[in-house]
């Protein structure tokens, strides 16, 4: 590379195509570093011009730019302050300023630290983030918890009292549940607010709209996230926010079309095989997950790697010998998806961005909803998300995910199938029937819809009589689905003797549960109904016997195991909360109340703490270990989270080690890990 020529390029673009320049300026920089050379003046002015100010280099630059770097400085709540970029400093301005903000900006843009440095300077009160996922609440928690868990309380379950400051960080769902508890919110922050659109998650965009609608009328100020958005059309929801479109790249991405050339197996491991730093393979589905290992397992060899090999054997010992992780952690090689225990995920997580630990993770779409990594490298193996194909808005966060400020100037995208077609992405948010009752904003709704609503609710009111103005008032009809309802209450108006004995499900006596599982997952329609009917029998046994027990009590595998617990924990014990609510209305004689039945299955029949704590990044089996030790009750559900968190504080993580029975050595590990995300 010719370095004056570069630079002159960069300088003759920074006034006609500053993107571009941008980009050619980051190429720059990683060809500087890649041959260890010190930024001269000239690569220092550069940076100034074009508003990367976290890269220049203090000991190099000039007056001017040295005072830029310390200009652009912000508390973050770190020990040390951090430098922000043009636009990153731009959009804290703003929201100081008290302005209401929806910013599209790159996935390398580095939206977290403009949330920290918002905390660490205005000092909210009360601030609500809103996140897809537990994978995001739980690394968002970890990464406030360090900085501000001495001022706030960081909150992340819904029955948590509230303290004087409060930091809640929570998937829409849950939100929802603590909605009442919340007088007044400073700030409600919605990442990746897309998802409200039924465009982008059908399933849960109604719950993000009815958090959106909620909280947002108790926040004196909103600011929300999304990624590549071409336009966002006129809505109630985004009403008086300004909106900002922010082109402004850290990294450049290295587009490969890797699929144009001769076999797809044969281009993933030349790609596997030379590179040494960290890859995200995208498989799209489980059974592309299924393939992928089957190549890995045949044509890639085992790392010797201690640590590997420790957290191998932990698997095989409390999940299953036969399941393919098992053989893939050998060789470098973790799973990411929707489906796997919390505390797993998060483990595979921690060990990919350790330099001595995983080297690739393949994924389902889990890995584009905001699971930050240190991936250089993206592969595109698979073209589907689930069961249709991935659009170009996926794919775009999916390779957004290649490289990493401060880590990588280059991320290598490697294609191994042809990519969407390029194509404007317009976010439509639309107000769901469901909401139309709550929200207060009748003139931005169609009538079909509107008549949709009022038709429903006079039919419930007819139905329901006095009840239905409680259950409205409890935000009942808001939180669940419309044809589900509207089949209960026909149901138990119509055969109301058919749900005499609902309280068995009370019971220890699994056999007596069968006629009201059947009835109840066949009316909600949450197949399929023999497999999960078996596998909620059995799992009650959860925190009894050990995962290897119930796999081969079940024999299933260990992602079927996952995947049933997950319907259990998240289907079942929606439908059972919902047949529970309108059987205490319309079915009084019974004096029934299987709210015992519906927190066991929410909570996948494992104490409360115990599941909440997988959240956290602590296995149950490792909980196990510690109740058994008699040195905290994790099994107390009178007990909240914090309180239990409390208890660890108090003992110590060395007390753990040193007094629990049967830790091996990457029990230790994972215990350490999961200390460091709870200590103040």
């Amino acid at each position: 590379m010719n370095i004056f020529e570069t630079c002159q390029k960069i300088n003759n673009l920074i006034n006609s195509n500053e993107e571009k320049a941008r980009e050619e300026l980051i190429k720059l920089l990683d060809f500087y570093e890649s041959q260890k050379i010190p930024y001269d003046e000239l690569v220092n002015h550069l940076i100034r011009q074009l508003g990367l100010y976290p890269y220049l280099d203090t000991k190099t630059s000039s007056w001017q730019e040295n005072f830029v770097y310390e200009a652009f400085k912000v508390d973050i709540g770190d020990d040390k302050p951090i430098t922000l970029h043009r636009e990153q400093s731009s959009v804290l301005k703003d929201l100081i300023d008290g302005k209401n903000l929806a910013i599209i900006a790159p996935t390398s843009f580095g939206k977290s630290f403009i949330i920290d440095a918002f905390i660490a300077l205005k000092q909210p009160k009360n601030i609500a983030i809103i996140v897809p996922t537990i994978a995001l609440t739980d690394e968002t928690r970890r990464r406030l918890q360090k900085k501000f868990s001495n001022q706030y309380k960081i909150i992340t379950t819904s029955e948590v009292e509230l303290s004087e400051k409060n930091i809640f960080i929570f998937p829409q769902e849950r939100a929802l549940h603590y909605v009442a508890k919340i007088a007044e919110l400073d700030m409600l922050v919605i990442d990746e607010f897309y998802k409200a659109s039924a465009d982008f998650d059908k399933q849960r965009s109604t719950s993000l709209l009815n958090t959106i609608l909620k909280l947002g009328k108790k926040s004196k100020q909103k600011y929300f996230l999304a990624p590549n958005i071409s336009e966002i059309k006129s809505n109630p929801f985004t009403k008086g926010m300004e909106i900002k479109r922010i082109d402004f790249n850290t990294v450049f991405l290295n587009i490969h079309d890797s699929y144009k050339n001769s076999g797809k197996e044969s281009e993933l491991l030349k790609i596997l095989n030379n590179t040494e730093y960290k890859t995200l393979i995208y498989a799209g589905t489980y059974s592309e997950i299924d393939k992928l290992s089957k190549i890995i397992k045949e044509k890639i060899p085992d790392l010797d790697n201690d640590l590997l090999n420790n957290f191998s054997q932990w698997v095989a010992t409390n999940y299953s010998q036969n399941w393919e992780l098992v053989d893939l952690i050998k060789q470098g090689t973790g799973i990411h998806n929707g489906r796997l225990h919390r505390s797993l995920s998060q483990i595979q997580i921690k060990l990919f961005d350790e330099v001595n630990g995983l080297k690739n993770i393949i994924s389902t779409s889990s890995i584009i909803e905001g699971v930050n990594t240190s991936a250089k490298n993206i592969i595109f193996w698979g073209k589907k998300n689930g069961t249709s194909n991935l659009k170009y808005f996926g794919y775009k966060n999916l390779i957004g995910r290649g490289g990493r400020m401060f880590k990588h100037f280059i991320g290598e995208v490697y294609l191994l199938e042809k990519p969407p077609e390029k194509e404007k992405i317009q976010l439509s948010l639309e107000m769901p029937k469901e909401l139309i009752d709550v929200s207060g904003t009748s003139n931005d709704i169609d009538n079909p819809k509107q008549k949709e609503a009022i038709d429903f609710h006079q039919k419930m009111q007819n139905k329901l009589g006095e009840s239905y103005k409680k259950l409205r008032k409890q935000s009942f009809f808001e939180e669940n689905n419309w044809d589900l309802i509207e089949e209960l209450v026909s149901d138990m108006e119509v055969k109301a003797s058919e749900w005499n004995g609902l309280n068995y499900l009370n019971t220890a006596n699994t056999e007596a549960w069968d006629r009201f599982l059947y009835k109840v997952l066949t009316m909600g329609k949450v197949a399929p109904y023999k497999e999960l009917v078996k596998f909620i029998k059995i799992s009650s046994l959860n925190w009894d016997k050990s995962i290897p027990y119930l796999i081969n009590k079940l024999k299933i595998s260990a992602d079927d195991f996952f995947r049933l617990e997950k319907k259990v924990s998240f289907d079942v014990s929606n439908v059972f909360n919902c047949v529970n609510i309108l059987q205490k209305e319309m079915l009084p004689h019974l004096n029934t109340d299987i709210s015992s039945f519906v927190l066991k299955t929410h909570y996948a029949f494992l104490p409360k703490n115990v599941y909440l704590l997988e959240e956290y990044g602590l296995p149950r089996m490792i909980s196990k270990k510690i109740q058994l030790s008699g040195l905290i009750n994790i099994e107390n559900n009178d007990k909240n989270l914090h309180s239990i968190i409390d208890n660890f504080n108090e003992v110590t993580c060395e007390k753990i080690i040193q007094q629990v029975e049967n830790l091996d050595d990457f029990d230790e590990y994972i215990l350490k890990y999961f200390f460091n995300g709870i200590k103040k």
